[in-house]
Order: structure tokens, then C-alpha cells, then sequence
């Protein structure tokens, strides 16, 4: 796929139902109600991001400011369908949604990836090497404690001071 005629924008509610049915085709991720990804795409749209390919959802970032720490934009989840992976566009979704007006004051990225999780690891890292900064990570949710042994433990990354 060519990135180029991806169109990027906010989400809207009525985007809502598009993005539920991109993430529960991605067998990789955690699924979502589709009412959590109405108020992703509503109450949550100036800190995500969809991408667009001839009238098709191809990709959404779900993400919102850290209430105790607003320079910090958390990344809840980044969905790319399998038809639009390989091109960068999960990258430059990111990029594009730091750089975005209501973005401005961002200084730190976060985000939760598990240890095995190599295409989330890439993206990250790449985010980090492209706005020239840190990356640090650190245990935030342990499969026992967190998660009941039902899921692996998540480790917090995060990024910055980010130079966008």
C-alpha cells in the first residue's frame, strides 16, 4: 500500500463501529466493547488518530493525556490492518499525531508492550530513534499479580523528552 493516499484524521463517534471491527480482526490484539471504541473515537480524538484508505479504516491509535502527568501522551493501542502493515504508516500515524495542534505541549510518550511483542518493540524504538530521544522501560503489570497468570506482564516504555 501506498502511505500516501492514506488519509489521517481525528476519529469521530461515528467512526466508532469501523474501529471496533479493525481491532477484532487483528487477532494480536486485545479486543475492546465497541462502546469503549465509540468513546476512544469520541471523548479521546484529538489524542488518537485513524487512518483512512479509499473510504476503508486501515489503521487507528487510541491514546489520551495522563491526567496526573498532561506532557505525557499515553498510547492505549495501535491497530494496522494486515493489508497496510510493512509501509510505515503505524509510524508516521504517530508522528503525525504528535505533531498535531492539540499535541503541542507532549513531551513523553508511554505505552504498555509485552516483552514478546516484536513489531510494537520496532515501532517504539523507531518513535524513539526519529524524535531523537530516550527510551526507558520498566515492569508496570506482572502476569500474577495484574493479570491472574491469564496474560503476560506488561512493561511500561517510555519516551522523551521527544523533539518533534
Amino acid at each position: 500500500m501506498d502511505i500516501s493516499s492514506v488519509i489521517l484524521r481525528n476519529p469521530t463517534a461515528a467512526d466508532g463501529y469501523a474501529v471496533n471491527q479493525l481491532i477484532n480482526h487483528i487477532p494480536e490484539l486485545d479486543s475492546n466493547s465497541c462502546y469503549c471504541n465509540l468513546l476512544q473515537c469520541s471523548h479521546f480524538s484529538e489524542t488518537s488518530i485513524l487512518a483512512e484508505h479509499q473510504g476503508q479504516v486501515v489503521g487507528f491509535i487510541s491514546g489520551y493525556r495522563k491526567p496526573q502527568a498532561p506532557d505525557t501522551l499515553f498510547v492505549w493501542q495501535v491497530a494496522v490492518s494486515p493489508n497496510a502493515r510493512g509501509c510505515g504508516l503505524a509510524t508516521k500515524m504517530l508522528l503525525n499525531l504528535l505533531a498535531s495542534e492539540a499535541n503541542r505541549s507532549v513531551s513523553h510518550v508511554e505505552t504498555t508492550i509485552t516483552s514478546d511483542n516484536a513489531p510494537s518493540w520496532a515501532l517504539f524504538t523507531r518513535l524513539a530513534d526519529q524524535c531523537n530521544a530516550p527510551l526507558e522501560r520498566a515492569l508496570i503489570f506482572d502476569r500474577v499479580t495484574h493479570f491472574n497468570d491469564q496474560h503476560d506482564s506488561e512493561l511500561l516504555v517510555r519516551i522523551g523528552p521527544v523533539q518533534k
